[in-house]
């Protein structure tokens, strides 16, 4: 049978694809625009016909019908991080967590700690190999195609075909839907004074010919705003969006120094503009792999003077990082961060940087504080942080010891709360 009658006897309606799924089935999910509109939808209509079947993901970006904490018995969501579709119901406890680091998801499915019976995913259009492309998430989909019983793939012109590790052969796949639809756009945070200070202070540390990993959010975009004048720099990343492209628009980045894949850009995942998709499409400068290839410390590491720029909601006097909670109340997961941070102290030359505004609500609440609110989630040990940097200057971490991070962390601070906070340390001994 050639690939093309593969294909053809594969073709189904997003609804008849449901007939895949089973009772008790765990469905994969790629992150966030590589989730299949169609195929989620039909999910979501049909839910209440299903029993215990969960949906698995890292970031959620659609909030589908299929969010319900009416049907939970049907279809629950298990977050791997949440984001805004998600947010809610894992605070009101109807949605899942599952703790995890980014790099780590493929082990937990291939040791079968995590299910994977049924993916679900967005791809390119086959090429004549019969191959699909699952571009915008190959992170831990591969290792779930690689166990599931049923791939189901929704096939759509506008994803595009990158290289790398990140495709899908015809006789991997059980059923095949098309659809049409623009890939969802997702733009650039906003960025404001604060944003922009911190973004000065880092890219004065960053030195011509290094490899950048840049998290989602508005500090890491006003460091990217601030990289377009320097030269031959390197991607190895998790994600890949619109402000690497600015970089790349701008001549800053070559990937000619980079020591592991160099000449290539790598990412495990997609989040941005058409103009985006488009510049991935079959080009020979960006490979997309899973997630335990990218994030992994001792892969990425071995790029000299990689930089990994990462944000978090509040840091404690000894340099603990609590990035993903505030109190018990979850708002994300830890991600990649703490993969980066190691990898860049792996790296010959590697700096990681944990940004962060001074304040909150208003300059009401200082995000360094004495110790983390209680129940706070530590995203990255006290161990590994490096340098910190708000928007009053950088505080490097690396070496020191308690009263010197005390110290260091309290001259970052914002003034309003410097006193207190060295009061603060004083009663803890670390002043």
């Amino acid at each position: 049978m050639s690939v093309q009658e593969a294909y053809a006897q594969k073709k189904m309606t997003a609804s008849d694809a449901m007939r895949l799924i089973k009772d008790g089935d765990e469905i994969v999910v790629p992150t966030g625009v590589g989730e299949p509109p169609a195929l989620l939808t039909a999910l979501s209509e049909q839910r209440r016909s299903f029993k215990g079947v969960k949906v698995a993901q890292i970031l959620a970006i659609r909030k589908y019908a299929y969010l319900d904490p009416e049907t939970v018995d049907n279809i629950r969501h298990v977050a791997l991080f949440y984001g805004a579709a998600t947010r809610t119901g894992g605070q009101e406890g109807w949605i899942d967590f599952l703790p995890n680091y980014f790099s780590e998801i493929p082990c937990l499915i291939r040791r079968g700690l995590m299910p994977a019976d049924v993916v679900f995913s967005m791809a390119s259009p086959m090429d004549a190999h019969g191959y699909f492309s699952i571009s915008l998430g190959a992170d831990y989909t591969m290792a779930a195609v690689a166990r599931a019983r049923a791939v189901l793939l929704e096939v759509n012109p506008n994803v595009p075909f990158a290289y790398g590790n990140c495709h899908v052969h015809i006789s991997q796949v059980a059923g095949l839907v098309e659809s049409d639809e623009p890939v969802m756009e997702v733009g650039l945070p906003s960025i404001g004074p604060v944003q922009e200070a911190i973004g000065k202070y880092v890219a004065e540390l960053i030195d011509d010919g290094a490899t950048l990993q840049i998290g989602y959010g508005g500090i890491p975009d006003a460091v990217v705003m601030q990289l377009t004048t320097k030269h031959d720099l390197g991607i190895h990343t998790e994600m890949i969006g619109d402000g690497i492209l600015t970089l790349l628009e701008a001549g800053a980045v070559t990937n000619r120094r980079k020591n592991y894949l160099p000449g290539k850009m790598v990412a495990t995942f997609a989040l941005g503009s058409k103009k985006l998709y488009t510049f991935m499409d079959r080009n020979p400068a960006l490979e997309i792999h899973p997630v335990d290839y990218t994030n992994s410390p001792t892969l990425a590491g071995q790029n000299d003077n990689l930089v990994a720029i990462n944000a978090t909601l509040q840091i404690d006097l000894l340099g603990q990082c609590g990035s993903e909670s505030l109190g018990h109340v979850l708002h994300s997961g830890t991600g990649g961060q703490a993969d980066f941070v190691r990898a860049a102290n792996l790296s010959r030359g590697g700096k990681a940087f944990i940004v962060l505004p001074s304040t909150a609500k208003h300059v009401t609440i200082s995000r360094i504080v004495p110790v983390l609110s209680p129940g706070t989630h530590v995203s990255t040990s006290k161990n590994d942080v490096n340098y910190v940097v708000t928007e009053y200057g950088v505080a490097q971490l690396r070496g020191k010891s308690a009263k010197q991070r005390a110290l260091e962390l309290i001259s970052i601070a914002h003034p309003k709360f410097r006193a207190e906070l060295a009061e603060q340390a004083r009663v803890m001994k670390l002043m």
